[in-house]
């Protein structure tokens, strides 16, 4: 089962982890909020992005969900990609692509990365009277 680590400007990465324990009673195990500070460097992301990796990572990779596409935390995160195995980035992390990505934690990393980015999609919609039923899963 892929690890998941929320990348994103503090402090939303530590609160749609507490979305996922809201919504399911507790956080999963190896699912992980790394909060990008505004005024703290480079290396020290890096560092404490390694020590997540090592605590959520394992033989199936791990998914990795940035906020936004060219930030800080997605530039920081992309990183990861070339400094370690078995790594996918998705960028626009929100909470139906994040439910998703917990739900099919059973599949392989790239499987997994596509529930999480149709998730993602599906979950940005207008809501008006003619919108059909979502669910998070």
């Amino acid at each position: 089962m892929p690890g998941i680590l929320l990348v994103a400007h503090a402090p939303l990465a530590s609160a749609l982890r507490a979305c996922v324990a809201h919504v399911h009673g507790s956080c999963p195990a190896r699912v992980e909020a790394l909060d990008i500070e505004a005024d703290v460097p480079a290396e020290a992301f890096t560092q404490r992005a390694a020590e997540a990796l090592a605590r959520v990572g394992g033989d199936d990779g791990v998914l990795v969900l940035v906020d936004a596409a060219g930030a800080t935390p997605c530039n920081l995160a992309r990183g990861l990609l070339r400094a370690h195995g078995d790594v996918a980035v998705l960028a626009g992390v929100n909470l139906p692509m994040l439910l998703r990505a917990v739900c099919y934690r059973d599949e392989p990393l790239p499987s997994l990365a596509a529930r999480a980015l149709e998730g993602g999609r599906r979950g940005i919609t207008a809501m008006d009277d003619n919108a059909p039923e979502v669910t998070a899963c």
